[in-house]
């Protein structure tokens, strides 16, 4: 039976691995031209860079879909010959891509307005290396977020990195606005003169109010950083809810992979804490590479062998784990003892119903943490660190995981 806690975190994803929701943009052709094909028909665009001139010039008429009739025909093939002849002037096309979970492209306008096959073949013909270009970084990109999922202690805080570092306020104040001059006509022309002046005070009255908010937006800023550098500096030491505050900021603060919840509990003397948290389980883990064919504009799934899946799910459950130790001895340094456990939910055979499983629970002092070296992490092995405290764990080598009892808070 697991046991629950009064406080629980909620963390967003800080990346994710969803294909479909991953866009990429490029431009064909010469800075300054590009190409747009919409429902109003195509048009030609082009203009000279850093001085607000351009032209837009209607070609023809857009198919919106390939009709069976020989006008719908036509539609189309006007519209190809169009995109082709003005690519291959040098014009330019920005484009969007999509890719879904079996590595298929679909292909999108700047505007989101889908490209049509034909025309596709046209942007192939013409951009096969800026687009191979763009999915070689993209695929690069995926693989790296995949084996990020195995490597999540590598960003674990050495125990002694308390304290809080203030950030300033980034966002920059409005600009003055520089007051209209009168010409010479004004002078011979009074009520133009007396319009030219109320417009300048209102850009002044205007840019006073926005410089007011952009102020008191400041305040608060630096208001709500000195409170956390105080909170954490003093606070941690000995007040409960100053440390489960500092807790839930620095949580929030770590890219999970996955939305994950988070359950704690502070003994006490504050000189314990328990943590309890909701692991995915092994089917939430993608379980494929993705490689570019030589030559081809695509993306290839490859599927991890079983093996491979589960190594990478046991690292990253115990990896959570890790992260979640450095937080907390990081953050709260009147924490000497941590007890984490780890669960996910599976389907009872008996009942049929959900149930909690609890994969590992480690207890760790502030001690035994720090003496894992953080200037190597990248040679520290997850699972083999977790051996080095009390814990409990029943998996085999192959990474099955069967049930344990967690450690609880005393």
């Amino acid at each position: 039976m697991g046991f629950r806690f009064q406080r629980r975190i909620t963390l967003a994803p800080g990346i994710r691995l969803n294909l479909s929701k991953r866009g990429l943009g490029l431009s064909v052709g010469p800075r300054g031209a590009s190409l747009s094909v919409g429902p109003s028909g195509v048009h030609g665009h082009a203009g000279i860079p850093g001085t607000g001139l351009a032209y837009r010039q209607k070609l023809n008429t857009r198919n919106r879909r390939v009709s069976e009739s020989s006008g719908g025909a036509g539609r189309s093939n006007s519209a190809v010959a169009a995109l082709d002849a003005l690519l291959s002037q040098g014009e330019s096309l920005p484009v969007q891509l999509e890719i879904d979970a079996q590595g298929c492209i679909h292909y999108f306008h700047g505007d989101g307005t889908p490209i049509g096959e034909g025309e596709v073949r046209v942007l192939r013909r013409h951009a096969r290396q800026s687009l191979r270009e763009q999915l070689e970084h993209h695929c690069q990109r995926l693989n790296e977020d995949l084996d990020r999922l195995g490597r999540l202690h590598e960003e674990t805080p050495h125990p002694d990195m308390s304290g809080y570092t203030t950030c300033d306020f980034e966002e920059p104040p409005p600009q003055s606005p520089q007051p209209q001059q009168p010409a010479w006509w004004h002078l011979l022309w009074p009520p133009a003169k007396r319009r030219l002046e109320e417009e300048n005070r209102c850009r002044q009255a205007a840019f006073d109010e926005a410089y007011r908010a952009w102020e008191w937006r400041k305040a608060e800023h630096d208001a709500a950083e000195f409170a956390r550098h105080q909170r954490e500096s003093e606070g941690v030491l000995h007040d409960p809810d100053a440390m489960e505050q500092t807790l839930r900021e620095r949580l929030k603060e770590i890219d999970w992979p996955r939305e994950t919840a988070i359950d704690f509990d502070l003994g006490s003397d504050v000189s314990t804490i328990a943590v309890d948290i909701d692991l995915p389980s092994e089917d939430e883990m993608p379980g494929r590479y993705w490689a570019m064919p030589a030559k081809q504009v695509k993306l290839t799934p490859r599927k991890l062998s079983d093996t491979r899946q589960r190594k990478l799910y046991r690292d990253h459950v115990q990896g959570i784990a890790f992260r979640v130790l450095g937080a907390v001895f990081a953050r709260l340094p009147a924490v000497q003892e941590a007890r984490v456990s780890g669960y996910r939910q599976i389907t009872d055979p008996a009942t049929g119903g959900e149930r909690d499983q609890y994969l590992f629970s480690v207890k760790v002092t502030r001690e035994q943490l720090s003496k894992i070296h953080f200037g190597r992490l990248d040679q520290v092995d997850p699972v083999a660190a977790m051996e080095a405290f009390a814990l409990r764990r029943d998996m085999t080598k192959t990474g099955i995981f069967r049930d344990i009892e967690p450690f609880k808070l005393v």
